[in-house]
């Protein structure tokens, strides 16, 4: 029983030896493993993307100064395109210093066995040096800043086409600031990066935008030209003011600013005025004979008056809309023609033959002789076509060295016109040669009457001789007779 419980002490005394042993080794091998750490890294470290572990600093340093060997630093286009500038080609070198001494530093070797299996990376800022000059040189020899690479910015303009304007867009083209890249690229190189991106804030940039207001507002100022029609009930066949002549009478300035050209305005208004007036025009007029002749001179026709037509042309022709109207008229005829616009309602004198009519609606409704005014007195009578300006009972037609009176006046030159004449008894044949009135027409006093209460004030009178004779009474003068002759000055 002793001896047994002899050898169990004995036992118990070499186990207990046995586990200090093991427990001095193990504490020997614990702190001859963090004596180890204290100068390298632990498994998974990482600098800069560099595994260092169970590196010392200067395993670690030559490691990182291998990679910073291999740096390529790589610039992005805004297209897309990409480039790369190596290391050496701008003398990039690793300058060592105390950051990864510092990172060891902060290692606790005594936790390496927690560390064992744990991943440790780290941003760290190393310090390199490189040329800048040549990284300037490198970069603006990339092919981004090549002439045959670069499309400068293009404006956004207004171009003008068939139908009128219109916005042509802005082109950014891929024109780059190099100055500006050159200061980019040193800086991101200087904090260690390897990637540039190039931004529109680097890019130049059309100086006029799509959406610039200046050009829009332009544009709709255009448009509201530009989509106006004045559809004029002028002549035959009517005068259309479309955006094809409206677009020549603008002007688009350096600003933008869109003005109208009055002056083109006004042309156009007498361009109007040259194809639609009728005044005084010559006409071809059949007569009451059947045959033709040409008679101009009077005051009846057509007249635009130019000055309001140019004022209301100027108010609508920005409007954008369609208007329909005719011009602005200060006299008008009975017919909207620019050859003959006399109508068939009508009177008729034919001098020649001292015969007048009177046709409404083309139907004879009175004929009658007449005696006209005295050509051998210098009284003839005003040819021309006239329209009966007003009628007048019962006047006196007083001259130089008369006074008549008269029941039925009915004026169509200045005062000149168709009465009845009781003095006389004899009408037509040639009495009008020798004794002929002071230029009105006389008429038989029935005739008269007759005519006073069936002819409408502005009834057209057209008067014509047939042969060549000279007017040059103040009358003719004033009136525009076609055969006024200006007298010679003794």
């Amino acid at each position: 029983m002793r001896k047994q419980k002899s050898a169990a002490k004995s036992a118990l005394i070499v186990m207990a030896i046995l586990t200090c042993f093991l427990l001095i080794a193990l504490l020997v091998c614990y702190l001859s493993t963090a004596s180890y750490y204290a100068e390298h890294f632990f498994p998974g470290t990482v600098l800069n993307g560099v595994p260092v572990d169970k590196m010392t600093v200067e395993e670690a340093e030559d490691k990182v100064a291998q990679e910073v060997a291999d740096y390529i630093f790589s610039i992005e286009t805004r297209d897309g395109d990409k480039y790369q500038i190596i290391g050496p080609d701008i003398d990039y070198t690793y300058v060592p210093g105390t950051e990864i001494q510092d990172i060891l530093d902060l290692q606790d070797e005594y936790q390496w066995i927690s560390e064992r299996d744990s991943k440790n990376e780290v941003d760290l800022e190393v310090s390199a040096s490189y040329n800048a000059q040549k990284l300037d040189k490198q970069v603006a020899q990339l092919p981004c800043f090549q002439k045959d690479y670069i499309q400068k910015p293009k404006d956004a303009y207004l171009r003008e086409t068939e139908k009128g304007y219109e916005l042509v867009k802005a082109e950014q083209g891929n024109q780059i600031r190099l100055a500006d890249v050159q200061k980019l690229a040193r800086e991101a190189v200087d904090l260690g990066r390897d990637h540039l991106e190039l931004t529109d804030e680097v890019y130049e940039e059309p100086k006029v935008k799509s959406n610039d207001k200046k050009l829009k507002k332009a544009l709709k100022n255009i448009n509201s030209y530009l989509h106006t029609t004045i559809q004029y009930d002028v002549g035959e066949k009517g005068e259309t003011l479309d955006s094809a002549k409206i677009k020549e009478w603008l002007t688009i300035g350096a600003d933008y600013s869109v003005t109208l050209d009055e002056s083109k305005v006004a042309g156009y208004v007498q361009y109007l005025a040259s194809k639609y007036n009728t005044y005084g025009d010559v006409r071809v007029f059949k007569t009451s004979l059947g045959d033709k002749v040409k008679i101009g001179g009077g005051d009846y026709g057509w007249v635009i008056d130019k000055e309001k037509e140019k004022a209301q042309l100027l108010s609508e022709i920005s409007s954008g809309k369609t208007i329909k109207r005719e011009p602005v008229f200060n006299q008008t005829a009975e017919v909207k023609s620019e050859t003959y616009d006399i109508g068939d309602t009508y009177v008729e004198v034919d001098y020649t033959n001292q015969h007048m009519y009177f046709y409404e609606n083309g139907k004879l409704k009175l004929e009658t002789d007449v005696v006209t005014g005295n050509v051998s007195r210098n009284n003839g009578s005003p040819d021309g076509v006239y329209k009966i300006v007003y009628k007048e009972r019962d006047a006196t037609l007083v001259g130089e060295n008369y006074a008549s009176d008269v029941n039925y006046f009915m004026v169509f030159a200045y005062n000149v016109g168709f009465h009845d004449a009781s003095w006389r008894t004899d009408f037509g044949r040639e009495i009008y040669k020798a004794s002929g009135s002071h230029g009105c027409i006389n008429m038989p006093g029935n005739m008269a009457e007759k005519l006073y209460k069936i002819l409408p004030t502005g009834t057209p009178v057209i008067a014509y001789y047939r042969e060549p004779v000279e007017l040059t009474a103040e009358n003719a003068r004033i009136s525009n007779a076609y055969s006024y002759v200006k007298k010679e000055e003794s």
